[in-house]
This record gives C-alpha cells, structure tokens and sequence, in this order.
C-alpha cells in the first residue's frame, strides 16, 4: 500500500492496538517503502516495477505508463500525443497492423477491455490486463508489445490515415454539453496557462491534415526510456521478470541531447475570476469555487501523513454534514462537496462543488459557504470526531484483512503516483505505527487549523455551469455570498444531535429453529430449511478473506400491480431506502453503522422483490440486524416522501434540455406508443401518480411474505457461525406462505418492424443509430451461450468494417442475449454514433454483416477468439467469491451445476459456425425489429 493524499483516509489505525503504544516520531521521518514492489532503473533511464500476487491466479498485467501527454504538443501538434495512443494498436516493430489486437485476442483478450489505453494532459498510459501468465511464450510476447510501445511503432502512412476518421469519430461522440461547457471555463480553470488549450482529444482540423512526419517527431522526441516506466503485476516469478527486462530493454538507445520534460504552471492571479457558461443541452446547472495552490510536493515523511490524515478527516466530517443536509426538501442544493486535491503537476486545488436544485443557485451556494465557514470557524464536534475515527480503523483493519487481494489496478495506481508525483509506495503496517501518533493530536483545533490554511485570498476562480431560463448566479452576486458568508456573526457552531441509539433500539426477536439440513454433495453447499418456511441455500467461499454477501429474492415484482399504480411500484423501495430502517432516520442509520462494515438494500423490478446485504465477517450480524429490519420494520417517512416527489420533479424540469433524454423518450414512443400504459416515462402524470399511501402498501404487500423468499448466502463464514444468526433474524420473520408468480404480459410494441428517421436539433451535428431484433425463444444454457457468441462476433466484425476500415465510428456497441423472465425473449441491439454523412453509408454494413453470419460467413478465427476469452473469463471468475454466489444461484435458479463442464465449457468447446449460422437464421427469422436513426435538424 502506498501513502496517497487521494487515499489517505484509508490509512490510519488498527482499533485494537492503543494510542498508548504510539511510538514518537519527527517530521522528517520517512514512510517505509514496501518491499514486495521490486523497482529498479535500466542504464538507458527506464524505470520498472514488478509486483507478484495472486490475487488473479494464472494471469498477469502488463503497463506502459509514459510521462507524456498533451501538454507537450506544440501549437501544430494539438491531438497527437492521443493519436500515438491509437497507433499503438496500428503496427509495431515485432507486430504488424493489428498484429497486436490479433495476438492477445488468441489469448482470451478483449479490446477495449484487456487491452486498452488512455492519454492525458500529463501522462498516457497502456495497458494489457489478466492475460495468461504460465505459458512463458505468452509472457515473452506481452513484454515485447511493452518493447515495441516504447520505441518502435511503425507509424506507417496508411495507418495514420486510417486513424485520421476513428478519431474525428470519437470526438464527435464525446462533444457533448458537458465537453463544451468545460471548453468554456477551461481558460477560468488553468487562467489561460497551456492546460486551457491542450485537450487530449486535440484540434480536429490537425488531426485530419497533420503531416505524416509532424507525428513521427512528436514520437521520436517524446516517447523514450528516460520518460517511460514499465509495470507487471500477477502471478509471475519476480526474479525471471526482471531479467527478462534487463535482457529485453536493453536494446532501447539512451537518448542523446533530449528534449527537457517540461511542467507547466498555472499562473499566480491576485484578483478572484467569475465564468458563467452556458449551453442549449444541458439541463442542470453546477456551481465550482476553487482556489489554487503551488503542489505540495510529496516528501514521503511522517509530516505528510499527519497532514493528509487530518485533511481527509476534516473534509470527510464537513461532507456528512452536506449529505446530511441534501436529504433535507428545504435544502437548495441535490449535493456538494469540499475537498482538497492534486490538479496539475505544479498545483494542488481546495474546491468546493454545489449542483444546486433548479432556480436555487444563490441559496445554494449561499447554504455550502456557511457551512464552510462554520467547519472552520467552530471546528468539529467530539461525536464526528469518534465516528470519523472508528469508520477509518474499521477501513484499516479491513484493508489489512485483504492485503493479498488488492487488485492489479491498485497496484498500478500506486505506481503511477510513485512513478509520476514520486508517491512512496509505503509499507503498510510500518506507516500504521506512524498513524498512532498522528492519532494522539487529532482534535478540533488541529484540523480547524489544518483546512484553514487552504482557504486563502488569492488565484480564487468560481464558475457557474447555467441553465438558460433559469436565474443564473451573477458574478456580483457571487462573490458578495462568499463575502458575507465569511463576515457573517450569527453563525453557530454545529449542533451534533445523535446520541447513542442502536439499530435494533427497542425491537423484540422471538428466534425460530432450523428445521431440516440438507447438504448439497454437487457444489459442496447446504440448504436450511427455517421454521417459518424460509429456504437459505449457503456455500462457504473465502477467495475474498472475510467477506460474506447475501442475495434473497421472491417471485412478483411491479408486474402484479395495474398500470396507475407503477410509479408508486418502481419507487417503492426507494422511499423505504430514504427513509432510513426501524427506528432510525437514514441519517441516523448512517451514523449508527460508522465503523461497520455492513449494509442492506431491498428493490423491486418487474417480476422480482429482492433484498442484498454484504458484510466483512465481524460485522455479519449487523448485516443480517438490517435484512431482519427490511422486513418487519421498514420506515416510511412522509418528509422523504415530499424530498422525493422534489428530486422527481427537479429531473423533469429542462429535460428537454437533455438530448439523450428527448432521444430516449422519441424511441420510447416510437416502439410502444406515446401513450402505451405499460410503458411510464417520467412526466408530469408520472409524479402525479405517486402515492405515499400507496408506496407503503406496495412495499409492504411485496416484502409481506419472507417464505416466499429463497435466501442465498456466500462467503468466509462457517455454518456453525451462520446458523444461530439464521434462526434469531430470519427464522424470526413471520411468513404467510403464500405462493406467487408474476404477471406475464408485457408491452406491446406498435408494429412488428419500424424503420424511422427521428430529427432533432443539436449542438453538434451527429447521427446516432438504435437497431434492435427481439423474438419469443427457448431459453437454455445452449441457447443463450450462442446468443452471447452471434453479439461478441459482430463487436469484432464492426471493430474492424464500420470503424478500421471505413473510419465511421469510434465503435459499435452489440448486446445479445436471451431473457429467461417475464418470458423467454432473445433480443439483438446495436448502437453506434457517427457523422451525419455516413450513416446512410454505414448502415447497409450493419446488416451485411448479420447477412454473413446467417450465410455462414464467419471468420475462423473470430470464432476461435471467443472461445477462448469465454473459458478464460470463466476460469478467471474462480478466483472470486462471487463465482460461488454464481454456481448457487445457478444451481438452485436454473438448475444447473455450473462446475459440471456438460454445462459450459463442453458447450463452449463444441460451438461450431454452422451452430451460430444456424441459431442466428433461427433467431432472426420474422423477429420483430426496429431502426430508429436520429439525425441533426437543420
């Protein structure tokens, strides 16, 4: 575990350990480093990290992490650092075209998944993730790809210009309302420092006209050992890895008279700045008051600890107090939060964000300001200050717990931090001792006087995201609430009004019994039967060390209500979750489980009522207090009721505003009907059929019945721990015994084939493309193994026809599937966007495509990628508890012994084309179908 600013919170105290045994240390005393991570520098300046775990058995991954990004373009450069990113995957040295994508796809790798990359003002970043680590031929291969990232891509022009369009593509699909907002204020953000005009995505303009030799300078100057660091991280021999780099790398030249890495930083301003920005789609509007700072570079002694530690308290205090106050109707804002964080290289910011509710900017900024200003002037109570304390060494002990399953991707984190922002990765039972003397000083004054130092006079910046109609906040206005709030003598310090009540409070449980065991031999599982007919099916997995989830579900759902009565259904249990449990408000039901690792939710869908619940081991009885409480005491509260009603409301206001909601609502009507009263959009009549007495009898009526509930739970918990626990809280719920099933009928659509153009006005002019095919089909393990196979094929057909050869979208999304409930339904979608120019020439491709399939035209090796990524991901998911939640519910669900390989790595293995040609003519023979394209109204 590495010491972080982002993450600090996390390391702090192990309860059982006392304040008394803190050992004394000095501020300069440095973090100790962890000893697992091997890191090392090569004589050409690569730096490297190797980190062995097992926590993904049998694979490893694979990361080039380059401290380059876009703040190195130049004026004529702009997007290219982004475009190397895309020509990694174009052609190397040792992998030519998709030689890369071709070769680990043979391994089970996905693109886009295992096999991904990014880039940013700052860094860029590739990755291969889980790929097979015990074959040493394919360890060899992912440090080659890792070789050929660093110095020898082929740049080849025909790759370039291919590139040119997926590109243009893919900033046509993020050039959203947000994306043109943010280009507003950036010049306020960075006060019109470079960041403001380095966007990883670039200038279009550039990107489709750029000179073949402008990309190749940029890469020969930039991309080099002494700018690059390698990580791998699974389960591999640390020892064989790093000769294996030592030998590979070599051949990589130390640069000779580089380019200087340079920083950039953000420019001191004295006065305070205002935007307000504004654009016709967005439809909710936000507030930001920033204030920069030079960064505090990291040092990885015990000062910086104290310091963060003390931060993350603080801030995390001051946002329970804003959560606190959102679930208020009275309250301005939907939310806001304070917090401090890295920005740039050279800047650190303490930022305050508001997303105030409609026409409520002034009192929302207005209501954070003073307690901002309360937090500092006032402090903090004793009772935050305990909570705070015993969520943060029930984190830790947590943590601790589960070393050994930290994930690849927090490895790399820590390594990126180290690599890039020179984050020690420390030692995490050695910084511990360190915390314990950080401890002994936490009071009120000390952080008052620790978050008082970040709210300072200068580089202040607010900007105002708007909304036009609405009253916009006004710079004038702005300020003069921050003014005031600072200056301001009636405020008081925070009442803290929760005062030791318990989860149960007065409630009294009548135990029932056990009554008949019966182990399940086939996947090593029991099933209790509970005297008030309850049906618990368990399995012990400990795969993840002390964790235990819990699944219950009964058959019913929204389905057995009329269509009047939906939207009182679907919101239900959402009034019951806001509404806290037993005795408790929501507030302080969070208070009550500070500390604990525990929780419980209940939801309602169309044919299933179900309650979850998830604990770490020593808080299992918690758990299994709040699944009791969603029972036989669930709250309903007639405030939250109107909170709710208000949050509905504030959604509905300027949502035609909102592009994806007016498409959504256009396809909605297009398929069922505008006035289809199966189907409800959220519209006026909507939350005008929304019934306080109703939600209560519906929720009640739906969690009537706990006997008709199958419990499964899974986890490092012995029967013998389980079972008492079984009998005081479950076995203690009454049960009617009633036996349901659900209501079969489901909407209908308008025709059975739509074809329709749709036009909608929009800022940035772009087609977006919806096809679907859905037909009545028998639901099986075969059945819906080819259903998966027929959308994974199409995904590599499109990858390689609508978006590498023909450059018309940055990608194609296909689901396919088969629908067990209400009834057996297989359905086909696919979506894309893409210029408004092409999709008339696209189009015909999507279903040539299909056509290929159901003529049997299906590339081998297709066929041979997925299988092999369908039993990797299936051996791979062994390494999880939730692999065991899987095989229970599969075995006691569907009836089906997932370990039993006739069940699918039989299927998967005999899956020839002539199967999926034959299922998809079956499936799509006289299936219903629509083609709803929109288009820019001009």
């Amino acid at each position: 575990m590495k010491y972080s600013k982002k993450i600090a919170i996390l390391l702090l105290f192990v309860g059982c350990l006392s304040f008394a045994q803190a050992q004394h240390y000095k501020a300069n005393d440095p973090i100790a480093v962890n000893q697992k991570i091997k890191k090392g520098v090569l004589p050409n300046g690569m730096t490297y990290y190797i980190y062995p775990t097992e926590v993904n058995k049998n694979t490893a991954s694979y990361y080039i992490i380059q401290n380059v990004g876009s703040i190195l373009e130049n004026d004529q450069q702009k997007g290219l650092a982004h475009f190397l990113e895309h020509m990694a995957f174009n052609g190397t040295k040792n992998f030519e075209g998709k030689g890369i994508l071709n070769t680990l796809q043979k391994q089970g790798a996905v693109f886009g998944k295992n096999i991904n990359a990014y880039t940013s003002t700052d860094e860029t970043v590739y990755n291969l993730d889980n790929i097979p680590s015990k074959d040493g031929g394919v360890v060899d291969t992912c440090l080659l790809v890792l070789h050929d990232w660093s110095n020898f891509l082929s740049l080849t022009n025909e790759e370039i210009d291919a590139e040119r369009g997926v590109i243009t593509e893919e900033w046509r699909t993020r050039q959203n309302a947000r994306a043109r907002i943010y280009n507003q204020l950036a010049p306020y953000y960075y006060n019109n420092s470079l960041y403001a005009d380095r966007m990883p995505i670039g200038d279009m303009e550039i990107v489709k006209n750029f000179k073949y030799q402008v990309l190749k300078d940029f890469y020969k100057d930039w991309y080099r050992p002494d700018l690059q660091a390698i990580a791998i991280v699974g389960d591999i021999n640390a020892d064989e890895i790093e000769a294996k780099i030592k030998k590979l790398f070599a051949d990589i030249p130390t640069p000779v008279n580089p380019k200087k890495r340079f920083e950039v930083a953000i420019p001191e301003k004295a006065e305070p700045t205002f935007k307000l920005a504004l654009d016709k789609e967005i439809a909710a509007s936000n507030i930001n008051f920033m204030i920069r700072h030079k960064a505090e570079k990291a040092s990885g002694t015990y000062a910086d600890l104290e310091k963060s530690t003390q931060r993350s308290i603080a801030f995390g205090i001051i946002n329970n107090r804003l959560s606190e106050m959102a679930q208020k109707q009275e309250c301005p804002f939907k939310g806001a939060q304070i917090g401090y964080q890295k920005y740039s290289r050279l800047n650190d910011v303490f930022v305050v964000s508001i997303t105030p509710k409609p026409d409520k900017q002034a009192e929302a900024l207005t209501a954070v300001m003073n307690e901002w200003v309360r937090a500092y002037k006032f402090g903090f109570s004793k009772g935050e200050i305990e909570r705070a304390v015993t969520e943060t060494i029930s984190r830790y002990e947590n943590y601790l717990d589960k070393l050994n399953e930290i994930s690849h991707k927090q490895v790399i984190g820590m390594v990126k931090d180290d690599y890039l922002n020179h984050e020690v990765i420390a030692d995490p039972k050695a910084e511990f001792e360190m915390t314990k003397s950080i401890l002994k000083n936490i009071d009120t004054k000390t952080l008052q006087d620790e978050i008082t130092k970040l709210y300072t006079k200068e580089n202040r910046v607010v900007t105002v995201t708007g909304v036009e109609g609405e009253r916009n906040l006004a710079q004038e206005k702005a300020f003069d609430i921050i003014e005031k709030a600072e200056n301001d003598t009636s405020l008081q310090a925070y009442v803290d009004t929760f005062e030791g009540k318990t989860l149960l409070g007065n409630l009294k449980i009548n135990p029932g019994k056990i009554v008949s065991e019966k182990k399940e031999t086939a996947i090593d599982a029991t099933t209790f039967v509970l005297s008030n007919g309850v049906k618990v099916h368990y399995k012990f997995a400990d795969k993840n060390k002390k964790q235990i989830n819990l699944q219950a579900e009964s058959l019913g759902g929204i389905s057995m209500y009329k269509s009047e009565d939906m939207p009182s259904a679907y919101r239900s249990t959402s009034l019951a979750m806001m509404s806290g449990v037993g005795e408790l408000s929501n507030v302080d039901l969070e208070k009550v489980l500070k500390g604990k690792i525990a929780n419980s939710s209940v939801s309602l869908n169309s044919v299933k009522e179900t309650v979850s619940g998830s604990a770490n081991v020593k808080d299992i009885e918690t758990m299994m207090q709040l699944v009791h409480l969603r029972f036989v005491q669930p709250r309903f509260d007639t405030k939250m009721y109107e909170l709710l009603k208000q949050r509905l409301q504030n959604s509905l206001k300027n949502r035609e505003n909102d592009i994806n909601a007016k498409m959504q609502d256009s396809l909605s009507n297009i398929v069922y009907g505008k006035n289809n009263p199966k189907i409800r959009p959220l519209d006026q009549k909507y939350i005008d059929d929304l019934s306080f007495d109703k939600m209560k009898a519906i929720y009640t009526d739906r969690f009537a019945d706990v006997s008709n509930f199958d419990f499964f739970i899974v986890g490092d918990v012995t029967a013998e721990v389980l079972k008492p626990l079984l009998e005081k809280y479950i076995a203690s719920i009454n049960g009617i015994k009633r036996k349901e099933k659900f209501n079969t009928e489901i909407p209908k659509w308008t025709s059975n084939k739509i074809d329709r153009d749709v036009f909608i006005k929009m800022e940035t002019a772009k087609s977006s493309v919806r096809i679907t095919f859905v037909k009545d089909y028998a639901y099986n393990q075969r059945n819906k193994i080819l259903a998966s196979f027929l959308g994974d094929i199409l995904t590599l057909r499109y990858t390689e026809s609508l978006r590498e050869k023909e450059g018309g979208t940055y990608g194609a999304g296909v689901d396919s599937g088969i629908d067990k409930l209400p009834i057996s339904k297989a359905s086909l979608e696919i979506n894309f966007d893409c210029d408004a120019n092409k999709v008339e020439h696209l189009l015909p491709i999507v279903y040539q495509e299909i056509d290929k399939i159901k003529k049997g035209d299906i590339v081998a090796e297709d066929l041979e990628k997925t299988k092999t990524n369908y039993l990797k991901e299936k051996e791979d998911s062994k390494n999880f508890n939730m692999y065991s939640s899987y095989l229970l519910y599969s075995y006691f669900i569907d009836g089906k012994n997932m370990n039993d390989p006739n069940n699918y790595e039989n299927i998967i293995k005999g899956i020839t084309a002539k199967d999926i040609q034959d299922f998809a003519n079956s499936f799509l023979y006289k299936a219903d179908s629509y083609e709803i394209v929109f288009k820019p109204l001009q």
